[in-house]
């Protein structure tokens, strides 16, 4: 999503940087490229005029024409107009005292509502609440089989009725949700293939009965200029409180996307780029906005990297990673929390460049399963002493592997580049300077933990304080 959108904008923003100065007729032909760029992305035309027409005048002020760096000056107005637009702050979303709380689900068919209830309830589930899925749409074929399979899958109940009437179905789900201790109900409802008065009569008669708290509106990303039109029926009809975006990792061109907030005043809480439980994200339109412009997301992949911090590495494991003592069973440590945080893919993303790299065909995904294989037909002594990998070792492993002994090569030239790039990184910080080393008496008896708040084996804070050198390796090591 927003990669050919991306690549224009930056291209225009790249040719103002290449000016030393700038003059009103530079701003006037970058403000017509950027107003193009827009419309061809299928972003509302009249957000397009409004978006151009606030950074011409910002732009054209004499204190940026005349400061010492105009093109950078621009660069930070359009990353401002369009942070602005996907919402300026992140609205987070929030469960409200009421027992049982209940979020209802409403949207087109086919927009993702279903996996978006899944992946909500999932969500919850690891923020300890106890949710319960209700299947409302009874009009489409499976859809209740749908949502039980991913409840199943998640381990959260569903709630079916009698699987004929919607509005008693969602009724008779909260009184469930009581009698089985549940505090949250997420109400999943029927869509149509199009706006019509029957399926807003029955949402509006849902919402009657069942009072929500929250009403989120989900989107597909791929519909274009005309999710406008849908959300702006909603709005109208059963007043909803945000919008999920789904299917954000589509290569549509993400113009529905960038209207949605500007059109109906409605704040984006989620996305959902992926198709694991896992893949639904809290909204943050400045982390967005720097996406789009290329500046990466350094700040939700440290996030990330925190997420699946292992509670259980204990202290000295975590200092012996620090002084760059790697093992490769710290290396393959390291590549199962790269999955755990979305792949390699995802990784890349978040590195400013990065979608353009992804463009470009330089990374492999399948690099991480390809290394894991490697390292499990290493030895135990091998794995922790790479320096007693000779030939006749490489051979042997990439036999076991079924690779060729120059990928052998690779990965353990990849590790060494590791192991530099933690030394350059200051990994000493990993350890919380509260907590003190086990002593010999205490050794074995009651080791502390690494604070859970930190990457198990790398600080992905650290990244902020790379050096371009670093950036630079990190990439060669991604292509890797």
């Amino acid at each position: 999503m927003f990669e050919n959108l991306a690549e224009r904008l930056q291209d225009i923003l790249s040719n103002l940087r290449s000016k030393g100065r700038l003059s009103e007729a530079d701003i006037e032909a970058a403000m017509r490229e950027i107003r193009l760029a827009l419309l061809e992305a299928d972003v509302n035309f009249r957000v397009v005029r409004s978006f151009v027409d606030a950074v011409r005048e910002r732009a054209l002020d004499a204190e940026v024409l005349e400061s010492l760096t105009p093109a950078q000056n621009v660069v930070r107005i359009v990353l401002d107009q369009l942070t602005q637009l996907l919402g300026s702050e992140q609205d987070r979303f929030t469960i409200t005292s009421r027992i049982p709380n209940v979020i209802m689900l409403v949207g087109l068919q086919g927009s993702g509502k279903t996996t978006a209830a899944a992946k909500l309830a999932y969500r919850l589930q690891n923020q300890g609440h106890r949710p319960l899925l209700v299947a409302a749409d009874v009009y489409r074929p499976a859809a209740a089989d749908q949502l039980q399979t991913l409840g199943g899958e998640i381990g959260v109940p569903v709630f079916k009725g009698d699987g004929i009437s919607p509005v008693m179905i969602a009724k008779e789900s909260v009184q469930h949700a009581i009698d089985t201790l549940r505090n949250v109900v997420i109400i999943d409802t029927a869509g149509r293939l199009h706006v019509d008065q029957q399926m807003m009569a029955e949402a509006a008669a849902i919402k009657q009965a069942v009072n929500p708290d929250q009403i989120l509106m989900v989107v597909d990303a791929m519909t274009g200029q005309d999710v406008v039109n849908v959300a702006t029926a909603f709005a109208e009809q059963v007043d909803f409180d945000g919008v999920i975006i789904a299917k954000m990792d589509g290569d549509a061109r993400g113009g529905g996307a960038l209207s949605i907030r500007a059109v109906t005043g409605k704040p984006i809480k989620f996305i959902s780029e992926g198709e694991k439980p896992s893949s639904l994200d809290e909204f943050h339109p400045d982390r967005m906005a720097r996406r789009i412009l290329g500046m990466g997301d350094v700040v939700s992949l440290i996030e990330r990297a925190q997420a699946v911090a292992d509670e259980e590495i204990e202290l000295e494991e975590a200092e012996r990673i620090a002084r760059a003592e790697l093992t490769f069973d710290d290396f393959l440590m390291m590549n199962q929390q790269v999955k755990k945080m979305g792949g390699l893919t995802s990784l890349v993303k978040a590195l400013p460049g990065g979608d353009r790299a992804l463009g470009s065909g330089q990374y492999d995904e399948k690099a991480l399963d390809r290394m894991e294989v490697i390292i499990n037909s290493m030895t135990k002594a091998e794995r922790a002493k790479p320096a007693i990998l000779n030939g006749s070792r490489r051979a042997r492993i990439a036999k076991g592997a079924g690779v060729q002994v120059s990928q052998v090569n690779q990965l353990i030239k990849s590790y060494d580049e590791t192991r530099k790039m933690i030394k350059r990184m200051g990994m000493t910080e990993t350890v919380t300077t509260s907590s003190k080393r086990p002593t010999k008496k205490s050794k074995g008896k009651n080791k502390k933990k690494r604070n859970n708040t930190r990457a198990a084996s790398v600080d992905m804070g650290a990244l902020g304080r790379l050096s371009p050198t670093d950036l630079k390796g990190l990439e060669e090591l991604m292509k890797q």
